[in-house]
């Protein structure tokens, strides 16, 4: 992709040079492992390490940054600028649906930091946290997306970064909400339907940001779109479990197989309407395996 100038976002909190941040506490390996694969399914390890005992230091304010030159800033600065466009395109957009946009932050930190959802390490991955409103994210996971995934690229990074931002828009509409509440007078395999519903959102609502943020923000190049679909694929339920333990479970699917992923953000991609991304009530892709 090439960028066509823009800003920086300045909703940046650089924990970098904070030297980690809180401890996690109580943990064990076996959390880490867990949250690993939950994250790179484009979850939210809180669900994992949010419930385990731990030991915070106070969150840092705002728009912080690292003292000194780190060895991710090119990383860092990509990320922000990623970040600036989400939020001129979704200001835009919900405005013209009467709304507001409030941005989120976005916490930069190396190993680990506090946060309102529990301790997050390098383990996590980008996420958001309904607990304090922010984005998390060890700048290392980029390149876990090209060597262990095979997802290179600027796009494909920038679908990630959309991806968690399309869960902080989730929050803000009270969708997480609902769901949670929903979630709990079900099974677990009902549940687990849900959180795919959700996932699958989030994944549409990155597909609409780039279909308005193209030619505004970037330029798509050949082969940009792929690095994305790459990503949205390599993540699918379907392809981590297959890697984790040889074989799939479906009623234990939480983000959705591979083709589902790919399905609904190909969609929010060519249509850029966000009215066309009701995952919980569509069965478009019912059949994609």
């Amino acid at each position: 992709m090439r960028w066509l100038g823009g800003r920086e976002s300045d909703n940046v909190d650089d924990r970098r040079g904070s030297g980690g941040g809180g401890l996690l506490v109580g943990g064990g390996i076996g959390t880490i492992v867990i949250a690993i694969i939950v994250t790179l399914l484009g979850g939210d390890p809180s669900d994992i390490i949010g419930n385990q005992p731990q030991t915070q230091s106070p969150t840092m304010p705002g728009s912080q940054r690292a003292t000194g030159p780190q060895p991710d800033d090119q990383a860092a600065q990509f990320t922000r600028r990623v970040l600036a466009s989400t939020e001129d395109t979704w200001t835009q957009l919900l405005a013209k649906e009467g709304g507001q946009y409030p941005p989120p932050t976005l916490v930069f930190f190396r190993g680990q930091t506090p946060s309102g959802c529990g301790a997050a390490s390098s383990a996590s991955g980008p996420f958001y946290c309904p607990g304090d409103k922010r984005l998390y994210i060890d700048l290392s996971f980029y390149d876990d997306l090209a060597r262990r995934f095979n997802a290179p690229g600027d796009f494909a990074m920038s679908y990630v970064i959309a991806h968690e931002v399309g869960h902080y828009l989730q929050d803000q509409m009270g969708i997480m909400d609902k769901v949670r509440a929903a979630q709990e007078r079900m099974s677990e395999t009902q549940a687990n339907r849900l959180s795919v519903r959700l996932e699958l959102q989030a994944d549409f609502l990155a597909g609409v940001w780039a279909h308005h943020a193209q030619g505004k923000s970037f330029v798509l190049e050949p082969g940009d779109v792929e690095e994305a679909l790459t990503a949205a694929n390599a993540i699918g339920d379907d392809r981590i479990q297959k890697e984790t333990q040889g074989y799939v479970v479906p009623d234990a699917f939480t983000h959705g197989t591979a083709a589902q992923r790919v399905y609904w953000f190909s969609k929010g991609l060519k249509t850029g309407d966000i009215n066309q991304g009701d995952t919980f009530n569509s069965r478009e892709d019912a059949n994609l395996q």
